[in-house]
Formats: structure tokens, sequence, C-alpha cells
């Protein structure tokens, strides 16, 4: 159970990551969770929404690059140590976290979502369900 990330290239210069998000506003995106990673000439700016295809077309009809890949979103209880057994959970499978990010999702009162770029998605998923982890469908992420 994955969700789609979209990756933007955006170029390091005033008003960029504002014609992103405006070109998405413009098409009614909401956006869910994002992240943004640079160097001195450009940046990834990843991203997750509620309509990825209706968000990619947008985005692309406005000469930006975009690109998708499953992740996965798993809802953690907001309280210490939950973000260190799902980390731990992952780690006794010998997954690798690549990155990860926080997401603008409470699917419940008092939970938290992470998004989470592992090395081996189907058996993150697996390991992280027997352990009693709530993963978060793509419907999910739209309708929250």
């Amino acid at each position: 159970m994955t969700v789609k990330q979209l990756s933007v290239f955006v170029e390091n210069r005033p008003g960029r990551l504002s014609a992103v998000t405006e070109a998405l506003a413009d098409a009614n995106i909401n956006i869910r969770a994002v992240s943004i990673a640079d160097t001195t000439d450009f940046g990834i700016m990843r991203i997750i929404v509620n309509d990825t295809d209706k968000a990619v077309e947008a985005l692309k009809e406005k000469g930006f690059i975009a690109s998708s890949a499953n992740v996965i979103a798993v809802s953690a209880d907001d309280k210490p140590g939950s973000m260190a057994a799902i980390m731990k959970t992952l780690y006794n499978e010998n997954i690798s976290v690549e990155y990860m990010y926080a997401a603008f999702l409470n699917p419940e009162k008092g939970t938290a979502c992470l998004i989470l770029r592992v090395d081996k998605n189907e058996q993150a998923v697996e390991a992280l369900e027997k352990a009693g982890c709530k993963l978060l469908t793509q419907q999910d992420i739209a309708e929250i």
C-alpha cells in the first residue's frame, strides 16, 4: 500500500516556488505533504497531493518537470517513541530509509503522518502492517 509522491524540479531563484504552488492552487490541488531539498542552482520539491494526475498535468502545462514515485504514508501516534518504533521495524527487516518527512495529515486526533521513501516498498509495507502500523492510501490522503 503506497501513495504517489510528485517530485518537481524547481530552479533556485525568486518566484519559482510561488509559481509551483500557484499552478497547483489554480488547478484546485491540495498539497498534503511537502519537502524541499536544494542545491545552489535548483531544488527538488517533493509533494503529496489530493489528485496526482491533475497536479502533474497542471505543472507540465506551466513548464515544470514533474515525475512520480511510490512512497509509504504511515500514521503514528503523536507521542514520544512512535517514530522510533517505526524505524526499528524497518531496521529489523534490513530496510533502508532513503528519506522521510512529515505530512499535513492527522488521520485521527493524536496522530501524525510520516512519508517514507525506502529501498524495498513491498517488504516495508508488509513489515509495518505486521507491526500494527496504519498505512494510508491515496484515497485516504485525498479525503483527510
